[in-house]
């Protein structure tokens, strides 16, 4: 009887060591949760490597004859606005939703935001504060003749080129809308520093506001409740964005659409979620 009562404990301690190194074998099983992917590209332009964060739509296949929109987004380091703008382009392209094609978000991670993303000012101050600043010519033309076609050689891509800058991100697509317009055809500048250079900007003349001017452009622009500027010479965020949608209005290209949004409720940091859900409703437009 000892013996067998032995025994039952035996097999019955086993059991339960092994039941919880089972369960413990089970609860330490894990695996990255991917989301895209990151390319990296050599620029000659920029002379430097650029790290590129690539959200592929569900269903991407490249065997496949499938072509799909590519989003460029500025600032688009997994840091930065990567993550929640390729949610908000998933979640708004469910089949249930249907509110944008499935779509290729292009992130380009973030270098130096200040020396990119902006022209050459005449504003000393400036000029001391910032001093790598003014280089958005070599940004652009990194865009134009490199990352560009990178992605088009490498991805299943449509001719639709959506860009989306905020802050001076927002200036840097003013840029290169007014200099540039047949880089993108759809437009998304939200609370754009058109401070810059005290405003210089707003005083261009372009292409797209000519009556020959032929590509489909759409622009959508948003600015939050954000005040005055960080300049010597006080500037109002929201008058200088209303200045640039105005500029824009009186283009004689039937060919450009645009479209003004404010929101009073935002503000500089938490604007461009909200605007930039809202700038899909004005590039699709559902029919009820």
């Amino acid at each position: 009887m000892n013996k067998f009562f032995t025994l039952a404990f035996v097999l019955l301690f086993s059991s339960l060591v092994f039941s919880q190194k089972s369960r413990t074998k089970t609860t330490e099983i894990s695996k990255p949760f991917v989301l895209g992917v990151i390319d990296e590209i050599q620029s000659k332009e920029l002379n430097e490597k650029r790290t590129l964060n690539i959200y592929l739509p569900e269903g991407y296949n490249p065997a496949e004859a499938t072509k799909y929109p590519v989003i460029y987004l500025l600032d688009g380091s997994a840091d930065e606005d990567f993550i929640h703008i390729s949610g908000l382009v998933q979640f708004n392209s469910f089949e249930w939703i249907n509110q944008v094609p499935k779509s290729i978000v292009v992130g380009i991670a973030t270098v130096d935001r200040k020396r990119d993303f902006t022209f050459p000012t005449t504003i000393e101050n400036d000029k001391t504060r910032f001093p790598t600043t003014g280089h958005s010519d070599q940004f652009i033309a990194f865009i134009e003749k490199e990352l560009q076609p990178f992605i088009e050689k490498k991805y299943k891509t449509t001719e639709s080129k959506m860009i989306i800058g905020q802050s001076l991100g927002g200036l840097l697509g003013t840029e290169i809308l007014l200099k540039k317009p047949s880089l993108f055809n759809k437009y998304v500048i939200v609370s754009p520093s058109l401070w810059w250079n005290n405003g210089s900007l707003l005083d261009l003349d372009a292409e797209v506001l000519k009556e020959n001017y032929k590509p489909q452009t759409e622009i959508y622009i948003a600015v939050g409740k954000e005040g005055l500027t960080p300049t010597e010479i006080p500037r109002v965020m929201e008058v200088d964005a209303n200045v640039l949608a105005d500029k824009l209005k009186e283009s004689k290209s039937k060919n450009v659409k645009i479209y003004f949004d404010y929101f009073p409720e935002e503000n500089h940091g938490s604007i461009l979620h909200t605007a930039v859900s809202n700038s899909f409703k004005f590039f699709y437009p559902q029919i009820k």
